[in-house]
């Protein structure tokens, strides 16, 4: 039996009533799930988007403090390397007083007729290649002209050659002007004389001249003060032998001496002070 068209009508209506009543009496979270369902799929996207945006700027703030935290850790270390760094410096300039104090007294018990006083190089005179250089010690600290110079190690260096009130001028046994009496420190040895000379300073070498006839000179050996001439103590290490040049006569003969003190790496020298040196510019007998 067909409906008629009111009856259809009041059956849509109950029908379309009781669904209502259906969705009303669902709790809450239905009522949410059902239309998150129904927004989800056209929304998915959009959130995917806002997720992985979000995600990037929790990543991106991370990044930005770990910067932070590294800058203050670099700026940390860097304060360390410098405290560091100023400890070394101290410990070096502590090491250098001690070094030098042991030089000087090493010195003392190899001199013991002389006052050692150290002095440091504060200045060369431009193209004499350290031949001659001038130290912060003078005549307050009562150096005078003619006083031996030694390094740490009881090199020869050479000679006050002038001084003033506080600085000493010193010249070296490479300088073309210096003469000292030596020694050939072997066996049969003899006397000789130490020179500079122009052309070999240039090097930090000098050479043995006035070389006795039948002495035997040979690369190796050690030149030593002879302690004749007033000026220099007997038995100071000057050089050694390192090349023997001869001429057709052996009275023409020379050696070249590499001196014990390098020249360009000097930066302080010891001056010895005769004991008995009566300040009126000799020293007593």
């Amino acid at each position: 039996m067909r409906l008629s068209k009111g009856k259809w009508f009041i059956v849509s209506l109950v029908t379309i009533a009781l669904l209502i009543v259906i969705a009303v009496s669902a709790n809450r979270s239905s009522r949410l799930n059902w239309l998150s369902n129904i927004l989800s799929v056209p929304l998915k996207p959009v959130q995917s988007l806002f997720t992985s945006a979000g995600r990037k700027i929790e990543d991106l703030s991370a990044y930005f403090q770990e910067i932070d935290t590294l800058r203050e850790e670099n700026k940390a270390l860097k304060a360390e390397v410098e405290l560091l760094r100023k400890e070394n410096r101290e410990y070096s300039e502590l090491k250098e007083k001690n070094d030098e104090l042991k030089r000087a007294l090493n010195l003392k018990d190899e001199f013991g007729d002389y006052t050692i006083t150290g002095a440091n190089i504060i200045a060369v005179e431009p193209g004499n290649w350290f031949s001659v250089f001038k130290v912060d010690m003078g005549e307050r600290d009562g150096i005078r002209a003619d006083f031996p110079v030694v390094t740490g190690s009881m090199g020869l260096v050479g000679r006050v050659f002038d001084t003033d009130t506080s600085t000493s001028n010193i010249q070296t046994i490479i300088d073309e002007e210096s003469a000292v009496s030596g020694w050939i420190a072997k066996p049969g040895g003899g006397h000789a004389i130490v020179k500079g000379d122009l052309e070999l300073k240039g090097e930090g070498l000098c050479k043995l001249v006035y070389i006795p006839v039948g002495i035997d000179i040979e690369v190796g050996d050690i030149i030593e003060t002879s302690g004749v001439g007033g000026i220099y103590p007997k038995g100071i290490e000057i050089g050694k032998v390192i090349e023997v040049r001869k001429t057709n006569s052996e009275l023409d003969r020379y050696a070249i001496i590499q001196p014990v003190a390098d020249f360009r790496k000097l930066e302080e020298v010891f001056i010895l002070k005769p004991e008995n040196y009566d300040e009126t510019g000799s020293a007593e007998q």
